[in-house]
C-alpha cells in the first residue's frame, strides 16, 4: 500500500491526513551546547559524546527528532557570550554548558532553559534562587568546586605534614578565582600552608609558572579544574616531577603521569545533563526541576608517580584510595 492509499484509508477510519503527517515527521529538538573548551581535545570530545548517549538514552537521535548545535570557545572566555547569544539567536530549546558557561548563556538569555553539565553553585552568584527550587531558567549538576579544593590541600597534607607552601594553578580567564583563593586560604591556614597561586591563559605560560614556583620553593602544587588544564594535563604532570613536585588535581592528572586526583567523573554529569534535558523538553519548567550535587568523587593515586618522587604514601591514604595506579 502507497502513502496515498494509507493516507486515504486512514481518513475512512476518522484518522487526519495531518495527524498521519505529524507521526510519519516527528518533532526535531534543537539543543544549543556550549563548550569553553576546544574541539580538538580528547576529554571534551568524550563528554560531549557521553552527553550524546545520555541523550539517545531518552530517545533523542540525531538526524532523527534531534539537532545539536555546539559551539566551542577554545579557551578564550571573551567568546562565550558571543557563542551563546548565537545559540539564542538560531532559537534552541535547551542550552547545555558547563563552567564559565553557564554565567555567558545567562547573561544572555533569561527565557532559554539553561542546564548545567557541570559546575559550582549557581546560588552563589544568583542564578538559581536555591538548589531545591532554582525558580530561574537554570538547574542541572553541579559540586561544591571550593570544598573540593580545600579537600586536595588536606590530601597533600596528609603525604607530607612538614609540608608548608603549596602552588595553585588557575585558569586567568575563570571568574571564581578570587572567591577560591579566599576559600582555599581558610583551609590552608588551619593546616598552616602558604599558597602560592600562579594565573595562565594557555600551555605557552606553564613553563613560566613553574619557573617562579620553583623561585618561590614551593613543595607541592594543587591543579584546579579546568579543560585547559584535563586537555594540557601530560604537558603538567611532566613540569611536576621535573620539579619533583607532589601534584594533586582532576582525574587526569593522575592518568597523565600525576601524583593524585580527587574529583568528579565528568563523563558521568555529562551523561546525566541528558536527564534534564529530556525533563525540560517534555514540559517541565528547569525552576521547578531541583539542581542535583555531584555524589560520588574519586581519590586516585599514582604509586609509580610515588615512587618517582621518593614519597611513601601513608597507609591510611592508600586505604582510601579508590584506585592505584601501579
Amino acid at each position: 500500500m502507497n502513502r496515498r492509499d494509507t493516507v486515504l484509508a486512514l481518513a475512512a477510519l476518522g484518522a487526519s491526513p495531518l495527524l498521519v503527517s505529524a507521526q510519519q515527521a516527528p518533532r526535531v529538538v534543537r539543543i544549543g551546547y556550549l563548550s569553553p573548551a576546544s574541539a580538538s581535545g580528547k576529554l571534551v570530545q568524550e563528554v560531549f559524546d557521553a552527553f550524546r548517549a545520555g541523550l539517545r538514552d531518552h530517545g533523542y537521535v540525531e538526524g532523527k527528532n534531534l539537532q545539536l548545535e555546539a559551539r566551542y570557545a577554545d579557551e578564550d572566555s571573551a567568546r562565550l557570550p558571543v557563542l551563546a547569544a548565537e545559540l539564542v539567536g538560531l532559537k534552541v530549546d535547551v542550552i547545555v554548558t558547563f563552567g564559565p558557561g553557564t554565567p555567558a548563556a545567562w547573561s544572555v538569555t533569561k527565557t532559554i532553559p539553561i542546564v548545567i553539565a557541570s559546575g559550582s553553585n549557581p546560588v552563589a552568584v544568583g542564578m538559581a534562587a536555591s538548589l531545591a527550587r532554582p525558580g530561574g531558567n537554570v538547574t542541572g549538576s553541579i559540586f561544591f568546586y571550593f570544598e573540593l579544593m580545600a579537600k586536595r590541600l588536606e590530601l597533600l597534607k596528609e603525604i607530607k605534614p612538614s609540608m608548608t607552601r603549596v602552588g595553585v594553578l588557575l585558569n586567568a580567564n575563570t571568574p571564581a578565582n578570587p572567591p577560591l583563593l579566599a576559600a582555599m586560604g581558610v583551609a590552608a591556614k588551619v593546616l598552616n600552608l602558604e599558597l602560592h597561586p600562579i594565573e595562565v591563559r594557555g600551555p605557552a605560560e606553564f613553563d613560566s609558572a613553574f619557573s617562579a614556583w620553583a623561585k618561590k620553593k614551593i613543595q607541592a602544587l594543587v591543579v584546579s579544574d579546568n579543560s585547559l588544564f584535563t586537555t594540557n594535563a601530560t604537558a603538567i604532570a611532566a613540569l611536576a616531577a621535573k620539579q619533583r613536585l607532589p601534584s594533586i588535581g582532576p582525574l587526569e592528572l593522575t592518568e597523565s603521569g600525576g601524583l593524585m586526583a580527587y574529583g568528579v567523573t565528568w563523563s558521568e554529569q555529562f551523561r546525566r545533563a541528558a536527564y534534564f534535558v529530556d525533563k525540560i523538553l517534555k514540559g517541565e519548567k528547569p525552576g521547578d526541576l531541583p539542581i542535583e550535587q555531584a555524589r560520588k568523587f574519586d581519590f586516585v593515586v599514582n604509586l609509580k608517580a610515588a615512587k618517582a618522587l621518593g614519597v611513601v604514601m601513608p597507609k591510611a591514604t592508600l586505604l582510601r584510595a579508590d584506585r592505584a595506579i601501579e
